[in-house]
């Protein structure tokens, strides 16, 4: 069999793992209407290579206001690769201690708000941390890791704590151990990583339950929509609409920011 034939294969296979996880991705998509219908954010988070399911969710064709997405870009600067703003720094920087609350110091959170914590292994110290933080302050956390991966990592904290414990919800993107997946003959490694492809997955269909709770609730989405579907007119008015939207939702986040409780 080909390589990418062997790729494709276990690609399809996720679309039956996703499709397990069917109740969960129900209750998330309750949370996170919710969340939204009372004007509040949903705040994502992932470092590494995990901001591409943050990416994902928002801001994209197809996607729609209500996602806070922390991208923290000394965590996640990845094309240099080395020299200065290297992955070497990148990779030491997200096992940190203390730098998931130093992030979150910038928004005023409540436990009004829901949280998606992305992490493959689900055992770096700043997910972890961030998990733990929002949960401290009320938030009702998605954790989404590849279990399988997870369960072969071994904890980076002291106390043994990875990802899933600060989880009120956990999302499997049904990743191998490694991630990696496909064997090459005369290569001892395998390659071509599977956790992106089984979280992207995963996003969109949290994206599209999510929308169509707002949209039952009587609050359809501003849906970032193509001009090649609906006209540039109607596109750049729902591309400002939602814009408009996001900046006013984030506004709330930062206008109670060092006011005593």
């Amino acid at each position: 069999m080909k390589a990418s034939e062997d790729y494709l294969r276990l690609c399809a296979g996720l679309l039956e793992t996703v499709s397990a996880q069917a109740d969960v991705i129900d209750q998330v998509a309750d949370q996170f209407a919710e969340t939204i219908l009372r004007g509040r954010m949903v705040h994502l988070f992932g470092s590494g290579h995990s901001r591409i399911m943050v990416e994902e969710m928002w801001p994209r064709y197809g996607s729609f206001p209500g996602w806070n997405p922390i991208v923290e870009l000394s965590l996640t600067f990845h094309n240099l690769a080395t020299g200065a703003n290297g992955q070497r720094q990148a990779m030491y920087l997200e096992n940190v201690p203390g730098f998931a609350a130093r992030i979150l110091r910038n928004f005023d959170i409540t436990d009004e708000d829901s949280a998606l914590v992305v992490s493959s292994s689900g055992t770096n110290v700043v997910p972890v941390e961030m998990a733990e933080e929002l949960q401290g302050r009320g938030v009702k956390v998605v954790a989404m890791v590849s279990g399988e991966h997870s369960e072969a990592s071994g904890a980076k904290r002291e106390d043994g704590k990875k990802l899933s414990d600060f989880s009120d919800y956990i999302l499997d993107t049904g990743a191998p151990v490694g991630d990696a997946a496909v064997e090459v003959e005369g290569l001892a490694e395998k390659v071509a990583p599977l956790s992106t492809v089984g979280g992207v997955i995963l996003i969109n269909a949290i994206k599209a339950e999510v929308a169509q709770r707002l949209a039952a609730g009587g609050a359809p989405p501003n849906v970032l929509a193509a001009a090649c579907t609906v006209g540039p007119e109607r596109s750049t008015e729902l591309f400002e609409a939602a814009y408009d939207e996001h900046a006013r939702r984030m506004a709330r986040l930062y206008q109670n920011l060092g006011k005593e409780s």
